[in-house]
């Protein structure tokens, strides 16, 4: 067991590289996800069975190493392996949610790398639905036209449906990402602003 988790933790670093966990981190990653043991308890499968899977890119690395060094996962995190009907059936599975095979794959090392913790819960589905979002919002602030009701409307209804697809982030993210996440850039500092019209 030590060395499987051994294992998941230095591929988790060379991905995400090193970076201090804070108490603040530690915090939000205990409210949002769970330790990768408590969800296999509660799925019936042993945790070093998921980190296997991990390790043979059919399960996604952890999303975040508490600083007790518990890896933590989504709670959803066996929902596509369940839908696609198990491990060697995923990629397959994964890759017919995709216009392309060249999209596929990309979005596929994506979800593999547990990095996507820009979505609250991670399927193809939100996955394309946030890229198209954030395409969506980038194109409306290359043109802004804050006197515009309409402008403001439109704007923010792609900002709030953003927002319900995506969680708050950790300090950590910006950290392991180079710098703000899509949260900052396209809801807060869209909402801070561009705020909606007072009504009269």
């Amino acid at each position: 067991m030590a060395d499987l988790a051994a294992a998941v933790a230095a591929r988790f670093d060379a991905v995400n590289g090193l970076h201090e966990m804070t108490p603040e981190d530690d915090a939000y990653v205990t409210t949002w996800y769970v330790p990768l043991e408590e969800l296999a308890a509660g799925s019936g499968h042993a945790p070093d069975e998921l980190r296997r899977l991990m390790l043979a890119n059919r399960l996604p690395l952890p999303s975040y190493i508490r600083s007790d060094g518990v890896q933590m996962v989504a709670r959803d995190l066996l929902a596509l392996l369940q839908a696609a009907g198990g491990p060697e059936q995923l990629p397959q599975w994964f890759a017919g949610r995709w216009d392309s095979a060249e999209q596929a794959v990309v979005e596929w090392d994506d979800y593999l790398s547990g990095r996507y913790v820009c979505l609250r819960s991670v399927t193809p589905e939100n996955m394309r639905r946030k890229n198209e979002l954030v395409e969506a919002i980038s194109r409306e602030l290359a043109a802004p036209a804050a006197a515009s009701e309409e402008w403001l409307e439109r704007l923010h209804l792609l900002v709030d449906e953003l927002a319900e697809l995506e969680p708050p982030f950790a300090p950590y993210d910006r950290l392991r990402f180079g710098g703000p996440v899509s949260r900052d850039t396209l809801i807060d500092d869209v909402r801070r602003q561009y705020p909606r019209l007072a009504l009269d």
